[in-house]
C-alpha cells in the first residue's frame, strides 16, 4: 500500500553540515511514522549533527540526544539547550570575525595556497580558524554557550571547505566554495519549550531511562569487505571537527593527517564493524539485535539503508523476536512517498539503488 503525499505534513526548520548519513531528506517520513503515536518523552541515539532531535523538541516532545561524537555534543547543547539571547552570541561572533587571521597549528597541518592541492582548506581561512579558535578559549564562556559559538565556527568552515562531505580525504584542485572567506554567523536556534538532554556516551547507556520512542540511525559502515573500515568510520570522516572542538592539537598520521585516536584499533565502532564473529554472524547485526532486545522503550523507530550489513529478512526477525513490528516503509525520495514492500531475502532493487528503510516496532 503507498501512502499519501508529505506536502501537508509540518517540517520543522533544522540546521547541520555536509554528513554522510545525515537525515534531512528522512525527516518528513520520520514524523509521518510517529505522529499519530501517544508519546512524549523521545531518545535520538545516533543523533549525528542533531537534526532529527531538533525537530523532536519543535514537534513539543521531550527529546535527549546522545551520540559518542565530541561535534554532537557540541550541536545538541546549542540547538537543544542554550538559551541565551541571540545578542548574547552575536556580540561575541562580531568580535571573532573581526579577529585578523594568523599562522597556526590549523594553519601548518590544514592550510594550502596557491595550486598545493589535497588539503581541506584554503590557508587564509585556516588563518582565520587558527585566530578565532584560540580566542574562543580564551574568552572562558560557559560550556553550553561555547558550543553555541563552536557550532557557528564548525558551521562557517564547513561553508568553506575543499572535500566532498568528509574529511578522509581532499579533492585534489580547489573546490569554488574555499576560495570564499569563512564567516562566523549566528546558529539559528528555536526556542526551547521542553525539557530536553544531551549526552554523549555508549547508546546501550543511553537506552536504560525508560522513552516513548526511540529512534535509531546506526552507523552502519559499508557491506563493501573490500573497503578499509578507516573509510567508513565516522571517527576518520569528521576528525577535524573533533579537534576544533577539543583545541588540543593531536599528533597525526596519514596523507590527511587524521588523528592519531582516530586509527581504526583505536575508534571502532562495533556497529560500524564489516567483520563476522565466531558463530558465523556479522558482528554489527549481533549489536543491533542486543541494542533492541535491551531498549527501555514503548517504540522503537530503526532507519536502514540498504548498503548495510543486514538484509531486510534479517532486521524483521530480529524486530519479531523483542516485539511487534508496526510498520515497514521503503522511501521513495524521487516520487516524495512511502511505500509498504514484500519481504525478501534481498535489499536492491531492479535498479541496483540502494533504498532507505524505516521500522518501526511496538514492544
Amino acid at each position: 500500500m503507498q501512502l499519501s503525499q508529505l506536502d501537508k505534513i509540518d517540517i520543522p526548520k533544522t540546521e547541520g553540515i555536509k554528513y554522510t548519513g545525515s537525515k534531512l531528506k528522512l525527516l518528513p517520513y520520520i514524523i509521518q511514522s510517529i505522529q499519530n503515536l501517544d508519546i512524549n518523552t523521545v531518545l535520538d541515539g545516533f543523533t549525528g549533527t542533531t537534526r532529527v532531535a531538533q525537530a523532536f523538541s519543535q514537534l513539543g516532545y521531550n527529546t535527549t540526544c546522545n551520540d559518542i561524537s565530541e561535534w554532537s555534543e557540541v550541536f545538541g547543547n546549542c540547538y537543544l539547550i542554550s538559551s541565551k539571547s541571540d545578542s548574547f552570541y552575536q556580540e561575541i561572533i562580531d568580535y571573532l570575525n573581526s579577529l585578523d587571521g594568523y599562522d597556526g597549528w590549523f594553519t601548518e597541518h590544514y592550510g594550502g595556497k596557491g595550486d598545493k592541492g589535497k588539503m581541506p582548506f584554503q590557508i587564509h581561512n585556516t588563518q582565520k580558524l587558527d585566530a578565532i579558535r584560540d580566542k574562543i578559549d580564551e574568552l572562558n564562556l560557559e560550556w553550553v554557550d561555547k558550543c553555541v559559538i563552536l557550532t557557528s565556527l564548525i558551521k562557517a568552515m564547513d561553508a568553506v571547505d575543499n572535500t566532498l562531505g568528509h574529511f578522509a580525504a581532499y579533492l585534489s584542485g580547489w573546490a569554488p566554495r574555499s576560495y570564499n572567506t569563512m564567516k562566523l554567523e549566528l546558529p539559528k536556534r528555536f526556542p526551547i519549550t521542553t525539557e530536553n538532554k544531551v549526552l554523549k556516551g555508549d547508546v546501550f547507556d543511553a537506552i536504560k531511562d525508560y522513552h516513548d520512542l526511540v529512534y535509531f540511525d546506526p552507523p552502519y559502515g559499508s557491506n563493501n569487505e573490500k573497503m578499509p573500515p578507516s573509510r567508513v568510520r565516522y571517527a576518520s570522516y569528521y576528525h577535524i571537527w573533533k579537534t576544533i572542538i577539543l583545541n588540543d592539537k593531536p599528533t597525526l598520521f596519514g596523507k590527511v593527517n587524521r588523528r592519531d585516536d582516530s586509527r581504526d584499533t583505536l575508534s571502532a565502532s562495533v556497529f560500524e564493524e564489516f567483520r563476522k564473529s565466531d558463530n558465523g554472524k556479522f558482528i554489527a547485526m549481533q549489536a543491533i539485535d542486543k541494542l533492541i532486545a535491551e531498549t527501555n522503550a514503548r517504540y522503537i523507530l530503526l532507519s536502514y539503508s540498504s548498503g548495510g550489513r543486514a538484509t531486510k529478512q534479517e532486521l524483521y526477525d530480529i524486530i519479531n523476536c523483542h516485539g511487534k513490528l508496526i510498520s515497514a516503509q521503503e522511501i521513495d525520495y524521487k516520487k516524495n512517498v512511502m511505500a509498504g514492500f514484500s519481504w525478501t531475502n534481498e535489499w536492491l532493487n531492479d535498479t541496483g539503488k540502494n533504498k532507505e528503510y524505516l521500522f518501526l516496532m511496538e514492544k
